[in-house]
């Protein structure tokens, strides 16, 4: 079952065409830009003023609240007064939970409806019940009755809907069936294709939101590959949801967004950060435009008057779960698993391997071998250490320098890794690395014709104690790979040498895809290294941001898909800022936690206090403890589901009021607002959960613009 046209490179998916006012979305236009704004919808003056601000800085879709009649009544002088202004080309889109009542007013108004499938007609408590087939057909044909007037309405308007799921809000009979999973997600979401196309109608737009990157690109991967072989395929708008703020926030959006986009999926996308909406056009901006330098045209596909088309193929470039040779991927796209690889010791004890998470390696200077501990101090650096210094090796004096600067590193705890210039030799370079702790790592570069040097730098290993990292293609690791099963694989690790080359064009995520798969069509699960080089950088500027988008998509993308043990951030000239990146990026790919992480929702005009100033509140008082995962939402609307992977849970109850969640239960309702911080503190420390915060906090300022 295949989910994309190709793994390795960018071939735009097909989708059919569907127009969101005078927006084209799928189809062959661009990828399309949408926000939210976060007034009261019955303030209209604010949300139209909102909403010019928005189309100003390049948005191009804008969605409004409607929680209930009456908001949906103000969206008719909301279009009015933004068309009055001279942005009647924006399509406002109305976001509807829980009341078709608010739906059907909406639709006269506005040129899109949202409507949570979830939720939509359905007031559930978020209980636990049992349905029997019985009870399950006669929720569907309920659904069909309520949702129904909603798409008859649309069609006669020509409006489109967008059936957008959220990982939070699955409906009851779901979760009896399918659990809070993606796969309930997407059919959560078939649900409602199947009552929309019973009509005849088609203008739809499918979304799989969840604050998860790794549910977010599953549950995405598995509706295609279900949408596309029994449905049309629609158009998918993309995006994290309660990603938080800051870089943070920026890393999570960029890790499930940019990884799909790099498949080829993906044809509208917002990027939901915890701050004004304005801040979150440049960033989908930014990666939207990466995504389409990379865009390959997709083949030509068919379909039939019901909308069901035939599966996409392009000759080699058809993947299904195998890389362009036919060999099995070392992966199932649909089900995260961490890729088995054997075990290595770098330095005195960086284990890597079976049940350690990926390490960090940064590139300093040999001048900064000199004082590592000046330049990541203990105290600070405590959570978040460079366990591996990379430094270039152009010269025996070079390696001689290093040599004689070891007892410096002793106190660092760090293994040290030399990468050498080809030009020097295995006889050039032994009588210093005898010099070196064991565990060293010792990086190459090796074309395939290079079978007699790869033999012989792993032999230079195996007598100096040193481990050898392979810098490769997949080709030449095709070639290499008789050497390999003749000596065995250790102590070896790989990398890529050229991630961009004219095979994966510029296509860094499929290059390793492809290293990794040949490595598992050779019987081989020798550890893997993801290095963020200027090489691997997508079209973009040379700013932080862009660089910062680039290291979440390669190294996120792939530590989503359980693949890589060693992750390096070469992009940034201070070595403090790019081991603090790589620990993010680490963070928002779920691989390693360094830090609470917070759950944090957009604002929106159900918010019930302010999330910005709220978010950095509570960030000051819990920001420290590492490991716990802080949920911060405005309101319940999309569910305590949603925080089903937070162990704490601030929730907007009512106005002025919070209630107190320990997963998904709410254990203090309608707390005052001035003392829910003090009660979220000590309903941390009565779950065992509070550590004090250290004297001297260790995080590095960093600017995101």
């Amino acid at each position: 079952m295949a989910y994309c046209v190709s793994r390795h490179r960018t071939v735009r998916r097909r989708a059919v065409e569907v127009m969101v006012g005078a927006v084209g979305v799928g189809g062959a236009h661009p990828i399309r830009i949408q926000s939210m704004t976060t007034s009261d919808t019955q303030d209209v003056a604010a949300t139209v003023r909102q909403s010019i601000a928005l189309a100003e800085v390049g948005c191009e879709i804008v969605r409004v609240t409607a929680p209930n009649v009456a908001a949906a009544r103000c969206l008719r002088d909301i279009r009015a007064q933004l068309t009055a202004a001279g942005f009647g080309h924006i399509p406002l889109v109305a976001d509807i939970h829980f009341l078709p009542s608010a739906a059907m007013e909406a639709v006269e108004h506005v040129e899109k409806i949202r409507v949570n499938p979830g939720n939509y007609a359905d007031k559930k408590k978020f209980a636990v019940r049992e349905y029997s087939d019985g009870d399950y057909e006669r929720e569907l044909a309920r659904l069909h009755e309520a949702f129904s007037p909603l798409v008859r309405r649309a069609k006669e308007l020509g409006r489109s809907l967008r059936l957008g799921t959220n990982h939070g809000s699955l409906s009851d009979r779901i979760m009896n069936r399918h659990g809070d999973t993606p796969l309930g997600m997407v059919e959560s979401a078939l649900e409602f294709v199947r009552i929309c196309e019973s009509h005849n109608f088609y203008d739809i737009i499918l979304s799989m939101k969840a604050s998860n990157p790794k549910v977010m690109i599953e549950a995405y991967r598995l509706l295609v590959a279900r949408l596309d072989a029994a449905h049309r395929p629609y158009p998918l708008h993309l995006g994290v949801t309660e990603a938080g703020d800051g870089e943070d926030g920026r890393i999570k959006g960029a890790i499930g967004i940019g990884s799909l986009l790099l498949d080829g999926l993906g044809d509208t996308i917002r990027v939901s950060l915890t701050e004004d909406s304005v801040y979150e056009i440049p960033v989908a901006r930014a990666l939207a435009d990466k995504a389409m330098s990379l865009w390959r045209e997709a083949p030509e596909a068919t379909t039939n008057d019901q909308g069901p088309m035939s599966k996409m193929t392009n000759g080699t470039d058809e993947t299904d779960q195998t890389d362009r040779t036919g060999a099995p991927e070392a992966d199932d796209p649909f089900r995260y698993t961490r890729r088995p690889t054997t075990a290595l010791t770098l330095g005195e004890s960086c284990q890597i391997g079976p049940g350690h998470p990926p390490r960090v390696v940064v590139r300093v200077t040999p001048k900064d071998l000199a004082n590592p501990v000046a330049l990541f101090p203990l105290p600070k650096f405590a959570e978040t250490p460079a366990e591996g210094l990379l430094v270039a090796i152009g010269s025996t004096a070079e390696l001689a320098e290093v040599v004689r600067g070891q007892p410096a590193m002793a106190a660092h705890d760090s293994f040290l890794a030399l990468e050498v210039a080809p030009t020097l030799l295995p006889a050039d370079l032994e009588p210093l690395l005898a010099g070196l702790p064991p565990g060293s790592l010792l990086v190459r570069a090796f074309a395939g014709k290079e079978a007699g040097a790869f033999r012989e730098f792993v032999g230079l290993a195996r007598r100096t104690g040193c481990v050898l990292a392979g810098a490769v293609t997949p080709s030449a690791l095709d070639q290499l790979a008789p050497v390999l099963h003749e000596l065995g694989e250790g102590p070896l690790l790989f990398t890529l040498d050229d991630p961009t080359g004219p095979a994966d064009s510029g296509h860094a995520v499929g290059a390793y895809r492809r290293l990794i798969a040949t490595l598992h069509r050779q019987g081989l699960r020798t550890p893997v290294w993801i290095r963020n080089t200027r090489a691997t950088a997508i079209h973009g500027d040379p700013s932080f941001l862009s660089r910062l988008l680039d290291a979440a998509i390669l190294t996120g993308a792939l530590l989503c898909d359980g693949l890589g043990d060693l992750v390096s951030i070469e992009t940034e000239a201070d070595p403090a800022r790019a081991t603090k990146l790589a620990y993010n990026v680490l963070q928002g790919a779920g691989a390693r936690s360094s830090k609470t992480e917070f759950v944090a929702c957009p604002s929106c005009g159900r918010t019930l206090f302010d999330l910005q100033t709220t978010t950095q509140r509570i960030r000051a008082r819990t920001g420290h403890l590492k490991g716990v995962k802080i949920a911060i939402m405005g309101c319940i609307v999309n569910g305590p589901g949603e925080m089903a992977d937070a162990d704490f849970g601030y929730v907007g109850g009512a106005p002025g009021k919070i209630n107190l969640y320990v997963g998904k239960n709410c254990v203090q309702y309608n707390l005052p607002s001035a003392d829910a911080d003090d009660r979220l503190v000590a309903l941390i420390r009565a779950e065992g959960r509070w550590t004090e915060p250290p004297a001297a906090p260790g995080d590095v300022p960093v600017s995101v613009s």
